[in-house]
């Protein structure tokens, strides 16, 4: 029914499949009412997968509008993130009581659930945001990991669900994609199912212009079942679904299919963005047989759709029993995961190691500090899922408990992610996402640039995502400046919604991952030494300091006159100052500083006692002065009153200690420092 040249025969098509016609031309006017009341947006997507995606929601997508929340529903996400409507649309029409029409007309408005991509937490049946393109794709792989390994833990009976995918050329031109379909197809992630919107336009023209790869053998190429069907074909479609859920392979289909089909503006970069000329969309409803009123949808049709999100309540209902029918034990644990709440169990466990670690007091690297608090974590706690961007020895994020998750142990909950960091903290975010999963991965805190669109990602989303960032400053020696971040810290810092910990010992560490694993709507970065070091706590606090953000390691001796702040490796720098310069009589406190934002979060009383006018201030950090003003001037602070100790350019290849002397990152440097300024 499609001529090469001239394109799609619509009237064919209509006559072809009337009632499927109809149903997706809801959504394509939709689409255009919404984009068109905007002036804003992005047409031609939802109008080219129309078809797809109406096959998909009535035949194969397992959901219940009533009950958007169901654990074993299909996850649908829409990695092609600019053709929001398409989502928006299938959301009111299929019945979701959030989704209604009014905010379709407040479509890209303020205040709207119907942002300009898909947010996720503004509305049910939005899984995850996407917008910025290969986002969504990636973090789909992470959905199907949780899958396969919650179907091991639980059994099929309870975990047996797909996740399908929409993504278009951006998507897969962005390079985070390859790392997240390479995973993919190397774990033969079976239930994951990516539709592939092949219309070969991009903003600046024809595909032909910037790429000639062969997307079908790529996918094949790593691993993948690829199908190829008309993307307008609602048989052919329903056909290429059935056999994409058959595979032993995660399945990409590819969808030929004509962006902002029936308009002037058909297989052109002109109908990628808004279509909102009156004549132009007068015309297109016409070529559709549709007479309605802007959004105005026949309440037979209406129906139509609200039965096809009705559809799953019976395969909804069956599953509730199924679930009554487990063990106690077990839906006690599923149901709490689900949650994301810890095991109460955590907090005495935490609180033991404490007390063991006043005692023996170990001197070793905070990477190593981390591994041990994960090795009387992981095995209380079974929905954690770790791994590595190839860096396993090197993040100490295996504990012997795990097993390591392949196509062969679906039980394993460790994952070798390669030298793939943009595809890991995607996947971190789509394990989270997911639901009952507590997901941390490692890499290199200079490779936080790799990782860092996700983790901007778990912030804007509010997941508690666990980032592992090791080998955190010019500590790390040898491997020189290109390993060694500097200013990653203030970068970390400078996000909302993100709680940064970089702890000084064991004990730090240990809270932090408290912190981390008991957290709800807050990713957490740690940042980690490569070095030992020597630990600072030696008293035992049933209180988790670490959840004040800063508090008193060592209070002055005799009249307070310096105040030192530090984090992580440098608070033994400031202990070793604060007896340098009480030898001579000046009273020094010395405030670790493990987490800046939940210091932030304090009130007044609180940080007035930490940080009280009138003693002068230093910091010193192994990294850029960013951000450190506001402690040092700022809460009561003077400018002629406070000084920094740290780095102001990049490192250098040496070993750690020969480079904290020759960067002046020391003791005597920051006693100096104080003294200067008394």
């Amino acid at each position: 029914m499609t001529d090469e040249t001239t394109g799609p025969d619509l009237d064919a098509l209509r006559a072809a499949n009337p009632g499927h016609w109809r149903r997706a031309a809801a959504i394509r006017t939709l689409t255009l009412d919404a984009v068109a009341a905007a002036n804003s947006g992005h047409s031609g997507m939802p109008m080219g997968m129309a078809d797809v995606a109406t096959v998909l929601f009535e035949k194969h997508l397992k959901f219940d509008a009533a009950r958007p929340d169901w654990p074993d529903r299909d996850r649908f996400i829409l990695s092609a993130g600019h053709g929001s409507m398409l989502l928006y649309s299938l959301l009111h029409l299929t019945g979701y009581p959030e989704m209604t029409l009014d905010q379709l007309r407040n479509f890209r408005q303020l205040g709207a659930i119907t942002a300009g991509h898909p947010e996720y937490g503004h509305a049910p049946g939005i899984e995850v945001t996407t917008g910025p393109l290969g986002q969504g794709i990636a973090t789909s792989v992470g959905f199907a990991i949780a899958e396969e390994i919650q179907r091991a833990r639980f059994g099929r009976k309870i975990v047996d669900h797909h996740t399908w995918v929409i993504a278009g050329d951006g998507c897969l031109m962005e390079g985070v994609s390859q790392e997240a379909i390479a995973l993919a197809g190397h774990l033969q992630l079976s239930h994951l199912i990516v539709l592939w919107d092949d219309n070969g336009i991009t903003i600046d023209g024809k595909v032909s212009i910037s790429d000639s790869t062969d997307q079908r053998q790529r996918f094949k190429a790593s691993g993948w079942d690829v199908i190829e069907v008309d993307g307008h074909d609602p048989e052919a479609i329903d056909a290429a679904l059935t056999d994409a859920k058959k595979g032993k392979k995660p399945t990409m289909v590819a969808c030929k299919t004509h962006i902002a089909i029936g308009s002037s503006a058909q297989d052109t970069s002109k109908g990628h963005g808004a279509l909102t000329d009156p004549d132009l969309i007068a015309a297109t409803k016409r070529a559709y047989g549709w007479e309605a009123a802007p959004f105005e949808i026949a309440p037979d049709l209406k129906a139509e759709w609200e039965e096809i999100g009705a559809r799953g309540s019976e395969a909804r209902a069956e599953w509730e029993v199924r679930f009554a029918e487990l063990g106690r034990g077990k839906r006690d644990q599923f149901e709490r995961a689900l949650r994301g709440e810890a095991p109460k169990k955590l907090s005495a466990t935490i609180k033991a190691m404490k007390r063991q670690l006043v005692e023996t007091k170990p001197k070793v690297a905070t990477r190593r500090s981390s591994e041990m608090v994960l090795e009387i974590v992981n095995p209380i706690m079974p929905e954690t899922i770790g791994g590595s961007a190839d860096l396993t020895g090197s993040n100490n994020t295996l504990t012997d408990d795990m097993g390591i998750f392949t196509a062969d142990n679906r039980a394993g909950r460790y994952i070798y992610f390669g030298i793939r960091e943009h595809g890991m903290a995607a996947c971190i975010n789509g394990m989270a996402l997911h639901g009952g999963a507590k997901p941390y991965g490692g890499t290199f805190f200079a490779f936080t640039d790799y990782a860092r669109p996700a983790m901007r990602l778990a912030a804007l989303m509010g997941i508690p995502s666990t980032f592992v960032m090791t080998h955190d400053s010019i500590g790390l020696g040898e491997d020189g400046p290109t390993h060694q971040p500097v200013e990653h810290l203030a970068i970390c810092r400078a996000t909302p919604n993100t709680n940064t910990f970089r702890p000084c010992d064991t004990t730090e560490t240990a809270e932090a991952w408290e912190l981390a694993l008991t957290s709800t709507r807050t990713p957490s970065v740690l940042v980690l030494t490569r070095q030992g070091l020597p630990a600072q706590r030696t008293e035992f606090s049933n209180k988790n300091l670490v959840a004040q953000g800063a508090y008193v390691m060592a209070e002055a001796e005799g009249k307070r006159m310096a105040i030192l702040m530090a984090t992580g490796s440098e608070v033994h720098v400031a202990m070793a100052a604060r007896d340098l310069l009480q030898q001579d009589g000046i009273g020094t406190r010395v405030v670790s500083m493990p987490c800046w934002e939940l210091f932030e979060a304090q009130d007044e009383k609180y940080r007035k006692k930490i940080l009280p006018a009138g003693p002068v201030r230093v910091a010193v950090e192994a990294a850029i002065r960013f951000g450190w003003d506001r402690w040092l001037y700022g809460e009561r602070g003077k400018r002629e009153k406070g000084a920094f100790v740290g780095m102001h350019d990049f490192g250098a290849s040496a070993p750690a200690g020969e480079l904290f002397d020759h960067f002046g990152i020391t003791a005597e440097a920051v006693a100096k420092a104080a003294r200067e300024l008394l």
